[in-house]
């Protein structure tokens, strides 16, 4: 029966169940609108994206192909009609409009890259000052330009130039911002373009180390053997020859381990010419790490230090064992001699750059990898006065390209 209490209650639990529903889907509706932020954290979202997208195409310095990349991006931050970047010697990017502007630009931020201080012009004053150099507005069209410096350091490198119908103090301020982080930019890629340098200085460092002793020594062993044994001193010149060939290559700051094994066979030939039994050599290389790439002369500095500081100081025979094996992600290299060992507190002041000249070898080889590894990745070094040196570096089998 329609009117039954039965009736009744069936019909007020359907209602119930679908007031239920609609709240929960109008709740859930509310709080996917909550998880999208309000509409200042999303404007803070998009500039900060924004920024991280203009900074990638800045990192390798003020050039035309990055600066027109970022200049897309940072119009947007702005919110002009145009903007500009250039270095001091011309205009590297323009993203807007009012390109008519563009051939007047440099000599309008003369006085900014000169002083370092940024200039606003008004609207009315642009095209006069422009003069010859830029076409005549249409009518509505005038607009206002603030030039901010970008400075690196002391020096002023370049100018942000934002074009709007007026330059409000708010314009001036946002564009003095851009001006600056576009210059932190820039000093962090000139950062980079230092620490490669020193990088190529610490190879240069390592070449010299392959010490005027060394060459003389190995010399004299090859002349000694030319009247006993001129065969092998044949051979000697050739190993030296093929040795100073790879030490003091021009090109590549990465080779291959099996490269970097090479030489070091043809150092301790000539060594071993010169102290005869007097140097062991044990060598364990698993075939599966020979193509790892390593950076250059990374091993051979370790095996010089192992000869010259830890067996020639020693009584008697020594022995160096190098061993390269396959450790998962990496590949593990040891080098190990039975020699008269260091005391580890030196070892610590010399690695952190407060010791002598001795073990310049350690100390750049080491600081190398943590470059280009990371601050984890630099050798580890057991040794005691007596006692030998074990010295270990884990090297990433599976790299960025690099130029072996």
């Amino acid at each position: 029966m329609p009117d039954s209490p039965l009736f009744t209650a069936a019909a007020i639990a359907v209602i119930a169940l679908a007031i239920a529903v609609v709240v929960a889907v109008g709740l859930k509706v509310l709080r996917s609108f909550r998880e999208l932020g309000t509409d200042a954290e999303r404007a803070t979202y998009k500039t900060l994206h924004a920024a991280s997208r203009a900074g990638q195409y800045l990192r390798t310095g003020l050039n035309p192909a990055g600066a027109a990349k970022a200049s897309r991006q940072l119009r947007s931050l702005l919110g002009c009609d145009a903007l500009a970047i250039t270095d001091t010697a011309g205009v590297l990017a323009w993203d807007g409009s009012a390109e008519e502007l563009k051939p007047a630009l440099m000599g309008l931020a003369a006085r900014v890259l000169e002083g370092g201080h940024t200039a606003v012009i008004p609207a009315g004053e642009l095209q006069l000052l422009a003069g010859g150099k830029a076409a005549p507005a249409s009518p509505g069209t005038e607009r206002a330009v603030v030039i901010a410096p970008i400075k690196a350091g002391t020096r002023v490198v370049g100018v942000v130039a934002a074009f709007a119908p007026a330059a409000g103090s708010g314009l001036v301020r946002a564009t003095s911002e851009v001006a600056d982080w576009v210059a932190t930019q820039v000093e962090l890629a000139e950062l980079d373009a230092s620490r490669t340098l020193l990088m190529e200085a610490e190879v240069r460092a390592l070449r010299a180390q392959i010490s005027p002793h060394f060459i003389y020594n190995s010399l004299n062993a090859i002349a000694s053997f030319i009247n006993t044994d001129p065969v092998r001193a044949r051979e000697l010149v050739v190993e030296f020859a093929d040795f100073t060939r790879y030490s003091f290559r021009r090109h590549g700051d990465f080779t291959t381990l099996a490269e970097e094994l090479r030489c070091i066979d043809r150092y301790l030939l000539l060594e071993r010419a010169r102290f005869g039994d007097r140097v062991q050599v044990s060598l364990r290389i698993a075939p599966e790490v020979l193509s790892t790439v390593i950076p250059f002369l990374s091993l051979q500095p370790l095996v010089e230090n192992a000869v010259r500081h830890g067996l020639e100081a020693k009584e008697g025979p020594g022995h160096i064992t190098i061993t390269a094996n396959d450790s998962g992600a990496f590949a593990e290299v040891t080098i190990e001699d039975d020699g008269v060992g260091m005391d580890p507190e030196k070892l610590r002041a010399m690695l952190a750059g407060h010791g002598d000249g001795d073990h310049v070898g350690l100390r750049n080889v080491d600081a190398r990898l943590r470059q280009v590894y990371g601050e984890d990745n630099g050798l580890v070094i057991e040794t005691a006065p007596g006692e030998g040196t074990l010295i270990t570096l884990r090297v990433p089998k599976s790299q960025p390209m690099h130029d072996a």
